[in-house]
C-alpha cells in the first residue's frame, strides 16, 4: 500500500477505534513527533463530524417528508373528520 494510504488507514483506525488502532499512549506520542499527522487526524475528525451532521440532517428531512405523506398537512385532522 502507498504510504499516503497507510497513513490515512492509521488515522481512520485511530478515530474509529478499529482493530488496528494503536494504544492511546503510542498514538499521542506519534502525534507529538509528527505535527502533520496531528493536523491530518484533526482534519479527518472534522470531516467525520461534518458527514455525521449532514447524515443526521438528511435523515430528519426524510422523516419530515414521510410524516407529511402519512399525515398530510396542517389541516389533515379536519379532512379525517369531514371526508369529501
Amino acid at each position: 500500500m502507498r504510504p499516503e494510504l497507510e497513513r490515512l488507514h492509521l488515522i481512520e483506525q485511530q478515530l474509529l477505534n478499529g482493530p488496528a488502532a494503536l494504544p492511546a499512549g503510542e498514538w499521542q506520542l506519534r502525534q507529538l513527533f509528527d505535527g502533520e499527522l496531528a493536523a491530518d487526524a484533526a482534519a479527518q475528525q472534522q470531516l467525520y463530524h461534518g458527514l455525521r451532521a449532514a447524515g443526521r440532517q438528511q435523515l430528519r428531512q426524510e422523516l419530515r417528508q414521510i410524516h407529511a405523506r402519512l399525515y398530510g398537512g396542517r389541516w389533515a385532522w379536519l379532512r379525517r373528520l369531514w371526508p369529501m
